[in-house]
């Protein structure tokens, strides 16, 4: 599988009020913790993939997306596969407690390297080629405002037609696809 994803920063006022115009469909909001962990036997940062394990929780707001009260998962994103989004292959699934996935971890050499707090607003939209695309809306623990469009394609094939459908609901935000920055929400925090 292969997320596409483009990212930009944002004023998000903006953009709600423009995905409220779209009338996009809200899918409500999460806060997420990102713990990213170092490999013993390879460098990540080195070989641009990471390690994750994720808990998300509801938003403070009261709203719930589809995962109702949360979940915890671990996820493995592959190098970036090209130069014109932040395209990568990525393995994820969920696990039960994320303090006994931590001590797995650990336990076989991987340390914990930082970790990463957003809050995101999730909308869909339908865009170009059949494709059905969320719009996140984060606002990031010391890092600032974003907004990413992403989708989700089985086949290399289709990221080309995945990623001009990404860049045109960009465009339809008012935001520029030739902004989008490549770099994580983690690379940014630790100044990457």
């Amino acid at each position: 599988m292969y997320e596409v994803e483009l990212k930009v920063p944002a004023d998000l006022k903006r953009v709600r009020d423009r995905l409220e115009a779209l009338e996009a469909t809200p899918r409500g909001g999460v806060v997420q913790v990102d713990t990213y962990y170092d490999a013993p036997h390879r460098s990540f940062p080195e070989t641009d993939e990471a390690l994750r394990i994720r808990s998300e929780r509801p938003a403070p707001d009261g709203s719930v997306d589809q995962h109702g009260d949360g979940q915890t998962r671990i996820t493995y994103k592959g190098p970036l596969v090209d130069e014109e989004s932040k395209t990568r292959e990525e393995v994820e699934t969920e696990v039960g407690d994320d303090e006994k996935m931590d001590d797995v971890l650990t336990n076989l050499g991987f340390e914990p390297a930082a970790t990463v707090r957003k809050v995101r607003d999730r909308f869909t939209v339908d865009g170009t080629n059949g494709y059905v695309l969320t719009v996140t809306l984060d606002r990031v623990d010391e890092v600032g405002e974003y907004v990413e469009v992403e989708t989700e394609v089985e086949r290399e094939s289709d990221l080309e037609s995945a990623r001009t459908a990404a860049a045109a609901v960009l465009a339809e935000l008012d935001l520029d696809p030739d902004e989008q920055i490549q770099t994580s929400y983690l690379g940014l925090l630790l100044g990457a």
